[in-house]
């Protein structure tokens, strides 16, 4: 029998493509500083839209400045400002705003959070050039808003978490601190973020765009509710306790036989019954009245917390998060930032990539929002300063004569 020929070798199936970002083809146009608008404009590139940054000549944007911790760029930089295009120009002279509104002529989003007053003068709040530029999205982040008795008040970040509360309920009985992050300019950030979202789903419908207004306060203060609803109905506002919970015990950090802190959170009467006698090794406190029921632990803090500090106290981190896991209490180790960075969780999730820096690679992790259909997210490069004026420029249709004559009156750099 002759033999047969081999089958002819099946080709590979081609991959499917990949779905395109949701915001692939929206140009976004910012003039943005510190860390509110660029958190904000960070989060639209990482989703494909292409966002050009305008700073100014003489420095850029002063978070540039704040520390030289990544590779010799500030790190809050580094953070809110991957995936840009930075355009350094000056908007005080004419031909600076010239070359702006040709930028606008075709964006579909600008966002700025100049000092209050500084984007009318220059004629870019949101109201005029939603009248000049009907499909655009405008979007004014301030610290307190355009009107009111603190409406021109400086508005720094920590600033902000003292006049919205948020210190008077953070920190120990002793003493109040502020949020060891920008909790202000990134609440403010991210509902100017939804807002664009929203305004360009509803451009859709209406062909039309229109401002959008973020003040840091109002942002921070919807954070406050749990504390402020607490307060208006109840009377009295939460106590500062620290890692503690004002009305759950035990809810706090105890520290191990090797020098670490372990975090445990007792929900419910169940519970306690398991952690005494899973974890303390001391049964006769499961129903001992007074530590039975939250409300007696929670009269009893010092001798509960006592309890679970000795216990603990004896052992080591793991051997502790192991028994309180075995016992179904939830529970989690204090780490340090270093810690952090190290996550087996976040390593195990493949969270992390590089993105490309004047100073060489850098990590970064990946926005937290996992999209459908395998989308990666568009994590480009931290832009130099005015690295890419020319290029835009040109994209105007600007010579190298008049970008020449431009760059030598400072109007750009």
């Amino acid at each position: 029998m002759p033999e047969q020929p081999e089958p002819p070798e099946q080709p590979e199936p081609p991959e499917p493509p990949s779905e395109p970002l949701p915001l692939d083809g929206i140009t976004v146009v910012a003039v943005e500083q510190a860390v509110s608008a660029p958190f904000a404009t960070r989060q639209l590139a990482d989703l494909g839209a292409r966002v050009v940054k305008v700073e100014r000549p003489d420095g850029g944007d002063f978070a540039r400045g704040y520390d030289t911790a990544a590779r010799g760029l500030a790190s809050h930089f580094v953070w809110a400002n991957r995936g840009k295009e930075s355009v350094a120009l000056d908007l005080k002279d004419p031909r600076g705003r010239e070359v702006l509104h040709g930028l606008l002529a075709g964006a579909d989003v600008f966002v700025q959070n100049l000092a209050q007053g500084a984007a009318a003068r220059l004629g870019l709040d949101a109201a005029t050039l939603c009248a000049r530029y009907g499909r655009l999205v405008a979007v004014d982040i301030s610290g307190y808003g355009p009107d009111g008795p603190y409406a021109h008040k400086r508005a720094y970040d920590m600033l902000v978490q003292c006049e919205a509360g948020l210190v008077s309920v953070t920190g120990t009985p002793e003493r109040p601190v502020k949020a060891g992050i920008p909790a202000a300019d990134i609440a403010a950030a991210m509902y100017a973020f939804s807002g664009v979202l929203a305004a360009l789903l509803r451009r859709g419908t209406t062909g039309r765009g229109g401002p959008v207004e973020v003040s840091m306060l109002d942002a921070l203060a919807e954070w406050m509710g749990h504390p402020l609803h607490h307060t208006m109905h109840g009377g009295e506002q939460p106590e500062r306790t620290g890692l503690a919970h004002a009305v759950i015990a035990p809810y706090d950090a105890y520290g191990t036989a090797d020098g670490d802190q372990v975090l445990l959170s007792v929900q419910n009467d169940r519970e306690w019954r398991r952690l005494a006698q899973q974890v303390l090794e001391r049964p006769e406190l499961a129903d001992d009245p007074a530590y039975a029921t939250n409300a007696a632990r929670t009269a009893n803090r010092e001798r509960t917390d006592a309890a679970v500090a000795d216990a603990l106290g004896r052992l080591g981190a793991a051997e502790a998060l192991a028994r309180l896991e075995a016992a179904g209490i939830a529970c989690a180790r204090l780490n340090s930032v270093a810690q952090l960075a190290g996550h087996p969780q976040l390593a195990a999730r493949d969270r992390w990539r590089e993105v490309a820096s004047p100073a060489g690679p850098l990590r970064a992790l990946l926005p937290p929002v996992v999209l459908p259909g395998g989308a990666p997210p568009r994590m480009g490069a931290v832009p130099a300063l005015g690295e890419h004026t020319d290029a835009v420029l040109r994209a105007l249709g600007m010579t190298g004569a008049q970008i020449s004559a431009l760059r030598r009156d400072g109007v750009i750099a």
